[in-house]
């Protein structure tokens, strides 16, 4: 009973003397909408299309080294309404060009736009016309199974917080398998990751990347785990490292005094926990006190381990003494 009285007040409103009007308002209003509307999507329209392009009936003794899928951009006139089906139905969803049709023997393969041209044509209505098709071919690359391994090293703008520096850089993989021409895998040596770009942290930083793209060349793996170790920098100390002489002919031995020095430099202090003097090396060369002779010689900081920077000797200039020996 309810819903007849609701149904009855529903009525009673519609048609009453004071909303009849409205109601034929309405009316015309939606007629009027749905004249415009088809007029509007009869009428000629142009509209570009990004069109997927695969490789198939790719053998499978080959690898394809360039993108499995391109994409090429055709501009189509019609009317709206036929456009409007290109845009929301799946006629124009993916092209497939065949691998035996447009490979050649140097393991490239193009397909001009004329051939797309062809093949887009076949799902398109009889009144649809291609104006312009962006770019004039596209290009595939494939080899039979030619590949190396090769590391990995991060590309871009990495700085964390004042008073902090990465201490270490780990890859999960540290290399991946690359599959090129013969001709790219002599000339790569490394691959890189696309730029990064991670400012003012202070925690170890995780970024999963992919690996910057190179033209013909497939990588397996395409992405990985950069992970950057903070520590904190501290500018420290170490004392009594030995100088050594090199160059020394037979019979000859150099002295220094003082036969030690120290060495400032800054680092992470998890770094500078595990330091030993014997990790730094400071060399006194014979050559260079014969060649050029003076009271004291200079010596020479030849290598520290890693993480250290800013390193500085005590002093660079010591007395010595060349003794003969049997």
């Amino acid at each position: 009973m309810k819903i007849f009285g609701v149904l009855r007040y529903v009525k009673m409103f519609l048609f009453s003397r004071a909303n009849k009007e409205f109601v034929v308002f309405v009316f015309f209003l939606a007629l009027s909408g749905a004249f415009w509307l088809f007029t509007t999507l009869n009428q000629i329209y142009e509209h570009e299309f990004a069109i997927p392009v695969s490789v198939v009936g790719v053998p499978k003794n080959a690898v394809l080294t360039s993108e499995e899928t391109d994409t090429v951009r055709m501009t189509i006139r019609d009317k709206g309404i036929t456009l409007l089906t290109y845009m929301y139905g799946d006629v124009l969803q993916r092209v497939n060009v065949s691998f035996k049709t447009y490979s050649r023997p140097n393991g490239t393969g193009v397909i001009m736009a004329s051939d797309l041209q062809k093949l887009v044509y076949q799902q398109l209505a009889n009144g649809s016309r291609i104006t312009s098709v962006k770019p004039e071919k596209l290009e595939f690359y494939y080899n039979y199974g030619a590949k190396k391994m090769v590391p990995v090293r991060w590309s871009g703008r990495v700085m964390p917080e004042e008073m902090f520096f990465i201490s270490r850089v780990a890859y999960s993989p540290d290399s991946v398998t690359i599959y090129a021409s013969h001709e790219k895998l002599d000339s790569i040596n490394v691959v890189y990751t696309e730029q990064l770009n991670y400012a003012n942290f202070r925690d170890t930083l995780n970024a999963n990347c992919e690996l910057a793209k190179i033209k013909g060349v497939k990588m397996v793996p395409d992405h990985v785990r950069v992970t950057f170790f903070t520590d904190v920098l501290t500018e420290e100390q170490i004392e009594g490292v030995p100088i050594k002489a090199i160059n020394m002919p037979v019979g000859k031995h150099l002295r220094t005094f003082p036969a030690k020095v120290n060495i400032s430099f800054v680092t992470g202090v998890s770094v500078y926990r595990n330091l030993k003097p014997s990790d730094f090396t400071v060399v006194a060369d014979y050559n260079d006190i014969i060649n050029h002779p003076t009271e004291k010689c200079h010596i020479y900081l030849k290598s520290v381990p890693r993480g250290i920077s800013r390193t500085r000797l005590e002093t660079t200039m010591v007395d010595y003494l060349i003794e003969d020996v049997e």
